[in-house]
């Protein structure tokens, strides 16, 4: 049991001695003078309080008003402008916040012509919108079109400014 002892306590003082002139003598690295780096703090970068025991708060995208789009007598056409284009921006960021949120787009005619071809007419109004939005990246599943043709108006149709307001679509949200 002696001889083992001494022999551990000389390999390891060999060990440790060639370990220490391989180190130091050989490859020099025991006298090399130590850099020490200190950063400078930007004072704009430092938290001034414990942000772990707040909570988080997520800005939350406002619900997009709804948009009004008119078309002329008997036309389908969806022409888009600067304003579809900002409500289309609107609608997409708050659409990817909201997951449960569905686009609602509804098409209106004015009185001139049987109900039948009104609902028909509104319903193409309301599906060429649609067609527009899901063409710029919103999803088909997202979107409720329907038709109220003639019912509704919210002018008079005796006149040409009354019947001219009500040939619309209306696009809003439903939560």
């Amino acid at each position: 049991m002696k001889f083992l002892i001494i022999g551990f306590l000389a390999f390891f003082g060999w060990s440790a001695l060639s370990t220490h002139i391989y180190v130091c003598k050989i490859k020099g690295f025991c006298n090399e003078p130590v850099t020490a780096v200190n950063n400078v703090v930007n004072p704009e970068t430092v938290i001034p309080h414990d942000s772990l025991s707040k909570p988080i708060v997520v800005e939350q995208t406002p619900v997009p008003e709804s948009l009004l789009v008119y078309f002329a007598f008997d036309k389908s056409d969806f022409n888009p402008g600067t304003i579809s284009a900002r409500y289309l921006d609107e609608l997409n960021k708050y659409i990817n916040q909201n997951r449960q949120a569905k686009l609602s787009i509804t098409g209106y005619t004015d009185a001139i012509g049987s109900d039948d071809y009104n609902n028909a007419l509104g319903f193409r109004r309301a599906q060429s919108v649609q067609f527009y939005f899901e063409s710029k990246g919103v999803p088909a599943n997202r979107i409720i079109a329907e038709s109220k043709g003639k019912k509704e108006p919210v002018d008079n149709n005796k006149t040409s400014k009354g019947r001219s307001n009500n040939r619309r679509t209306v696009i809003k949200f439903n939560n």
